[in-house]
């Protein structure tokens, strides 16, 4: 089959075991790569046949840390041709990397291929549902996309892997530099990856967008412009907008309804952008209403690490779960 698999994950109980049964078959060889697990993660890898890989916990945990950890260990044993990175909360979709590996073939400058996730309990939340429309993006040529990835280890080789410092949105960072390196990258209109985001709680989904926040600043401070507009919103309306309507309403009361029909608006043709989409009304009002919410903790996110650059401190890995 001529591609191996990497698989990260920390704690994902009954999620990492789906993720091996539907790995075992669909590569040469697995590598899973632990980032201190207290459940039996470890023991389930060795037991669906993986080789596992347990980082050492008196270092910094990272998803990037992790995958490169992962490819070292297959360098270890041959040179990889090609690699499938997903994490321990996905499970391939069969035919997925018989139909990845034939397609970057045709073309020796394409780096890396990926194909839709989509969410095993899609409707069990609202932020569920957000996660299953995020991850579907149009098909075609494109710039970056999340972890689950067929990846050309010639090309992982030559840009140094991923930055085990980027803590958030590590994935954007690499395929940054893969195009810049004159590597192409495309996405399939194939279903790849069933994904377990398991987010029912408002404390998780808040959590989520914090690391969102801080990825949008570590990374468009890695690479000028990148995640300029997303930045741009988030000052406009987690920021200067509130403080416009606070500050302001001590000359005019007018001002925070100002401040207020602003949101009204912006509210309003996000929910008919994501009624373009494909959304249904309902659902697309809802997330509209979390995605305008949403720029406050991606504040918090960009804020901690510009504080944590400051202070000259390595980022911290933000979890969710």
């Amino acid at each position: 089959m001529s591609v191996d698999l990497v698989l990260i994950g920390r704690n994902e109980g009954d999620r990492l075991k789906r993720a091996l049964d539907a790995a075992v078959g669909q590569a040469d060889r697995i590598v899973y790569v632990d980032s201190g697990s207290s459940d039996d993660s470890v023991a389930a890898a060795r037991a669906a046949g993986a080789r596992v890989v347990e980082l050492d916990m008196s270092t910094a945990f990272s998803a990037a840390r992790a995958r490169n950890a992962g490819f070292a260990r297959l360098e270890q044993d041959g040179a990889p041709a090609f690699v499938q990175f997903i994490d321990g909360d996905c499970a391939l979709v069969p035919g997925w990397v018989e139909a990845a590996v034939a397609h970057i073939k045709t073309d020796p400058k394409l780096a890396v291929v990926t194909g839709w996730r989509s969410e095993i309990h899609r409707n069990a939340s609202v932020y569920n549902q957000m996660c299953d429309h995020e991850w579907h993006r149009p098909a075609g040529p494109i710039t970056a996309c999340g972890g689950d990835m067929l990846v050309r280890a010639e090309a992982f080789r030559q840009v140094g892997g991923f930055s085990p410092h980027v803590v958030a949105a590590e994935d954007d960072e690499f395929c940054l530099r893969l195009g810049a390196a004159n590597w192409r990258l495309e996405r399939l209109p194939l279903e790849m990856t069933r994904h377990d985001a398991a987010i029912t709680r408002f404390g998780q989904w808040w959590r989520r967008a914090v690391r969102a926040g801080h990825g949008f600043a570590q990374v468009g401070d890695l690479h000028d412009g990148y995640f300029h507009t997303e930045k741009r919103r988030v000052m406009l309306f987690g920021l200067i907008l509130p403080l416009v309507a606070v500050l302001g309403s001590a000359l005019s009361l007018w001002l925070p309804i100002l401040v207020l029909g602003l949101y009204a608006v912006s509210h309003a043709r996000t929910i008919k952008g994501l009624q373009a989409e494909g959304l249904p009304r309902d659902e697309a009002r809802k997330h509209a209403l979390f995605l305008t919410l949403s720029k406050f903790p991606n504040l918090l996110g960009m804020a901690k690490y510009h504080l944590n650059r400051v202070r000259n401190r390595t980022p911290e890995i933000i979890e969710y779960q």
